[in-house]
């Protein structure tokens, strides 16, 4: 009598991956039937932390730094994910930052740097992935866009720089679902509203300006972490595989 075999484990990518919404992914995916390259630009301290909480959930994990936005760092990261666990099922692009810099104050270096750490980055990434993607069983792409790119009010705040990269985000998020659709990959966008940063994290809105938001925000409250995790997870589960190319919102309604 042969004995039974264990399945492979689903291998993922997460970006961006050491705090924040990045490390609240890892910890909703992972399990013993997962393996995930933590990936971050220069968090190492933050990603080791995430990768042995993988661990413990039973869950495979490797470390991975670089900086997306230089032109060969997507490449060698879905190499490294490739090279440990042998394949990649799940590309999850999280990696960026925001700028509320106004439109008369923003620099061409500064667009340019919105654009190419958000916009450029998934499409490299994409792109290197697509030929282990369409290898894959059961394939998913999520890609985590922002309110700033749907919300554009007077009484909200704006983030011009960043809103642009953001929907040149989703643009190629629906191209790239058209072009892997017959492979049976699944190609979608999660849409955060205002999201609670970590401790000692960087913050584009202070405090209390983020606390005067929440007014605005129908269900009164500003999103966890792990609300975007849980949507990022259902997309990347084999209960989505009839859901590609959409945005689906995860901000207390701010966007309606």
């Amino acid at each position: 009598m042969k004995a039974a075999t264990m399945p492979s484990p689903r291998i993922f990518l997460v970006t961006g991956a050491a705090s924040g919404v990045g490390a609240a992914i890892c910890r909703t995916v992972a399990g013993p039937d997962s393996a995930i390259l933590v990936h971050t630009r220069r968090n190492r301290d933050g990603a080791d932390a995430v990768a042995a909480e993988v661990r413990r959930k039973g869950g495979l994990a490797r470390v991975f730094l670089s900086d997306l936005a230089q032109p060969e760092a997507a490449g060698a990261t879905i190499a490294e994910a490739v090279r440990t666990f042998g394949g990649l099922d799940v590309l999850i692009s999280n990696a960026g930052f925001a700028d509320r810099t106004p439109i008369a104050d923003l620099t061409d270096a500064a667009m340019a740097s919105s654009v190419d750490a958000i916009q450029g980055a998934f499409f490299r990434l994409a792109r290197a992935a697509i030929p282990h993607l369409r290898a894959a069983t059961d394939a998913r792409v999520v890609a985590v866009s922002s309110f700033v790119a749907h919300s554009f009010r007077t009484d909200v705040a704006t983030f011009p720089a960043s809103a642009a990269a953001k929907a040149g985000l989703e643009a190629l998020v629906r191209a790239l679902a058209i072009e892997l659709g017959g492979h049976g990959v699944t190609v979608n966008a999660v849409v955060p509203g205002f999201i609670r940063k970590d401790a000692g994290a960087h913050r584009a809105i202070d405090p209390a300006a983020l606390q005067a938001q929440t007014a605005k925000i129908p269900l009164a409250r500003i999103g966890l972490p792990e609300d975007v995790a849980a949507a990022v997870a259902f997309l990347a589960s084999s209960a989505a595989s009839y859901i590609t190319g959409q945005a689906l919102h995860v901000d207390g309604g701010l966007a309606i």
